[in-house]
């Protein structure tokens, strides 16, 4: 080939380059106008907690945000909880509006074309439950008839943790009605891809929950909560469900080498799963002496003084993708134990951060004894800082916008 035609090749590849740098500056840089779809207020539970913050991110960066939750998120015999609404007044200075019916195919398509009328630039919608693949993708093929509407779902399980009948074939038809994808760990990411590996999608971890409030000292939170000073504190928080793995810790705190210590363990959450299960086992273990229980919801201007009281945070989950406690430990700069399934040991270093184990009792039960008998928060406190550092907010916002400028 002719030198001058090689120049000029590479004189036009380059051009295109700097082409491409200038449309994802502009993309970028230019205000969005951005919807989410899935849980917000009224609703209540972390994802809507996290939709929210990043609504309120968002709009840090200068971007016009609107959430479209559910009016029916899900139906009554499918809930196992209390109920399903927050308790607590609206978040201010977020658009919210209740548009979508989980089982109603009609609403899914008037809501559909409701927001392809409103012409956002990018709509993300959120995705962690199968059940809710039908309403979820049909909306977001009816809105990607407009081709220049960016349509990202932000994924916290493609296969969830208790499964069902139908999974894999409603996880299938959501991921391919979406035109890129962020997850939040390496196995859902893998998830994803083994139904569709063509379309843009990034590797995003959870970022810190850091909206429940400044931190309080532990003993304004012992105060608060009414617990003894002179007692150290092993923290299980958040809804009750079987594969976090409850029935583990109980045992593993049975292990008599813990047994005169002055340690004990919260148990704060409401229970998604039989409850009689696990007060049968506290008896039979006879650890009733031994467990500080809060059998309810905790509300979002309580959980500080919960982490706060904590020396350890433990997730003994038999299965997992990644966890929103995780990052409510990191805000609150409090080590922790995890287990190594999923995601969980991606986001704490063993040794650095606290403890990874196996997800069993014994494996567990040494993991307490060395931090009872050896360590204490201030060992890990100077990695949990390190890591924390990693989980802004805008490196989610960013990976958003990144697969959105991508389709």
């Amino acid at each position: 080939m002719h030198k001058s035609t090689v120049f000029l090749d590479n004189l036009w590849q380059l051009f295109s380059f700097f082409v491409l740098l200038s449309e994802l500056k502009l993309f970028f840089m230019e205000k969005k106008r951005i919807i989410i779809v899935g849980p917000a207020y009224p609703y209540r539970g972390g994802i809507a907690d996290f939709n929210e913050r990043l609504a309120y991110e968002f709009q840090r960066e200068g971007h016009e945000v609107t959430i479209y939750t559910f009016t029916l998120q899900y139906p009554s015999f499918l809930f196992p909880g209390k109920t399903q609404y927050a308790t607590g007044t609206a978040p201010e200075k977020l658009s919210i509006v209740r548009k979508l019916n989980s089982i109603n195919p009609f609403n899914w398509l008037k809501v559909g074309r409701e927001i392809r009328r409103a012409h956002p630039d990018m709509v993300m919608i959120r995705f962690w439950l199968p059940f809710l693949a039908p309403c979820l993708g049909t909306v977001a093929r009816i809105v990607r008839k407009d081709k220049s509407i960016k349509v990202v779902a932000l994924l916290d399980n493609v296969i969830p943790h208790e499964h069902r009948i139908g999974d894999h074939m409603f996880a299938r038809y959501m991921i391919r009605s979406v035109g890129g994808y962020v997850a939040m760990s390496e196995s859902v990411l893998r998830d994803a891809k083994s139904f569709d590996d063509t379309k843009p999608c990034a590797l995003t971890p959870h970022p810190l929950y850091d909206n429940f409030g400044p931190k309080v000292s532990r003993d304004e939170a012992i105060a608060h909560l009414g617990l003894d000073s002179g007692t150290r504190y092993i923290l299980f928080f958040g809804l009750i469900r079987d594969y976090k793995g409850l029935d583990l810790l109980l045992r593993a705190f049975a292990d008599k080498r813990l047994r005169n210590k002055r340690v004990k363990l919260i148990v704060a959450g409401e229970f998604y799963s039989n409850a009689e299960l696990y007060e049968q086992l506290e008896k039979e273990l006879e650890l009733t002496e031994h467990i500080v229980w809060y059998k309810e919801f905790v509300p979002a201007d309580q959980v500080r003084y919960f982490f706060a009281a904590a020396d350890l945070v433990a997730q003994p989950y038999k299965s997992a993708t990644q966890s929103g406690i995780t990052q409510i430990a990191y805000h609150f700069e409090r080590p922790m134990l995890v287990t190594n399934v999923g995601g969980l040991a991606e986001i704490v270093p063993h040794g650095k951060v606290g403890y990874v184990t196996q997800p069993d009792a014994a494996d567990i039960a040494d993991a307490l004894v060395d931090f009872v008998d050896n360590r204490s928060e201030s060992d890990f406190h100077e990695g949990v800082v390190q890591e924390k550092a990693k989980y802004a907010w805008s490196n989610m916002t960013t990976s958003l916008l990144d697969v959105a400028s991508k389709l």
